[in-house]
């Protein structure tokens, strides 16, 4: 189905609909009547049994008191490795391999306080200039830590575009310099997915270690790290995955690095045999669960068992079809109906190098982003001139695709978008 080419019209959306073994999903999601959610990559909407799990959650608080730990319908005490259990499969690992826990930049720090191991000449990380800034920040403190200048020691692969990034420059940039590598599995602006099988590849070949940003890739795009020999991974919950506001993130590790100690300890990272004898020394979990640090938020962490359920129930691979099919159509409908605005697309075309959103870009967009929040249309904007769009494989029809696209075809027409100030808001 990839790359099947996509008919710009209604009939087709009409069609998809009909046959869209993902449609009764909708049905679990808390959909706005009037609106349309296209917002998803940076928020996923609340479902109903992620609602169900947080309500026998605070059930169990309730009922139990301290003895949650332990009993009720969730326990507290192994959540996070029961999450990582039901993660696994949508990044291509084992159970033990993958935990929830932190939120993406602890996780980033504590991977990096892990794995960035300077020695001779082998002193710098690698990253690129379009990674999401809090990565950026991470690294650099990262370094300061350690006594390195980040001006000197922290690479970033240039863009050619200011949209992508060349693999074959990063892949040059792997030098006998290069300690660590953290590169985006999706750039969260244009939506560029990176083979991370093929860097993985060259960065093992070249003895760097090698790990990945999944915020924007987990939940819409298959994963399969243990095969691709990945080192090590993180990624937020509240995205594709649904989990909700401030749900806790995931990292992996990969099963060759198991044992290796955690940069950053904490009392979570024990081994669960031990963690209660309250040693004045860590023994370390020989999981992923090492590299936990506190304790888990528990009230943030119980929505995200009953959105894996739905994430499990429909399956990766079908989630991703469908996606990539939602934005082939809107790519197309843009094609269309929008170029003669001014509107170009900033994402790439072929389905093998997209992940879960477009970028849409356009002198206007901050105004043009206020004019579609008018008319019921939930979109994202980042400066300086891009509306991304995202629609959820789990909870949009092709017919909204189509009505978001006349939507904006009619604001541009009627230029209702020079009522707003062309500014974004505080939150953006």
């Amino acid at each position: 189905m990839f790359d099947e080419a996509a008919e710009p019209t209604l009939a087709y959306a009409e069609r998809q609909d009909r046959t869209d073994g993902l449609a009764r999903f909708r049905e679990a999601y808390y959909l706005k009547p009037g609106t349309v959610y296209m917002d998803g990559n940076s928020l996923g909407l609340l479902s109903k049994p992620a609602e169900r799990t947080l309500l026998e959650a605070l059930a169990d608080w309730k009922e139990h008191g301290i003895d949650g730990w332990t009993r009720g319908r969730h326990p507290w005490f192994a959540l996070s490795e029961r999450l990582g259990g039901m993660m696994a499969g949508l990044v291509g690992a084992d159970a033990d391999e993958v935990i929830v826990t932190g939120s993406a930049t602890v996780n980033l720090h504590q991977l990096v306080a892990t794995f960035y191991r300077p020695h001779g000449a082998r002193t710098k990380l690698l990253a690129d200039e379009l990674n999401f800034p809090s990565d950026l920040y991470a690294l650099q403190s990262q370094l300061a830590v350690r006594g390195f200048d980040p001006d000197e020691s922290l690479v970033c692969v240039k863009s050619p575009d200011g949209r992508f990034l060349d693999e074959d420059a990063i892949i040059e940039a792997m030098t006998e310099e290069t300690a660590l590598i953290v590169l985006p599995a999706v750039l969260y602006r244009s939506g560029q997915l990176l083979d991370m099988e093929r860097l993985t590849a060259e960065a093992r070949r070249r003895d760097i270690p090698i790990g990945f940003d999944c915020c924007h890739s987990v939940g819409a795009v298959p994963h399969a790290f243990d095969a691709w020999g990945v080192d090590f991974a993180f990624w937020c919950s509240y995205k594709h995955l649904n989990g909700g506001p401030g749900c806790p993130g995931g990292l992996y590790v990969n099963r060759r690095h198991l044992g290796t100690r955690p940069g950053l300890a904490g009392w979570f990272g024990s081994r669960k045999d031990r963690q209660f004898d309250m040693a004045s020394a860590l023994t370390p979990a020989e999981s992923a669960g090492a590299y936990q640090i506190g304790t888990p938020h528990v009230l943030s962490l119980a929505p995200l068992i009953g959105a894996l359920e739905l994430v499990g129930e429909a399956g990766i691979e079908a989630i991703r079809r469908k996606s990539l099919g939602l934005t082939r159509y809107l790519m197309a409908l843009i094609g269309q109906e929008l170029a003669v605005f001014g509107f170009r697309i900033g994402s790439p075309k072929e389905d093998a190098r997209r992940g879960g959103h477009v970028g849409l870009e356009h002198d206007e967009a901050a105004r043009i982003c206020k004019a579609l929040k008018e008319r019921g249309i939930v979109p994202d904007f980042r400066a300086p001139n891009m509306i991304r769009l995202a629609p959820v494989a789990l909870y949009t029809s092709y017919r909204e695709v189509w009505d978001v696209v006349q939507v904006l075809r009619d604001i541009m027409e009627k230029q209702a978008y020079k009522a707003y100030p062309n500014e974004r808001d505080i939150v953006a």
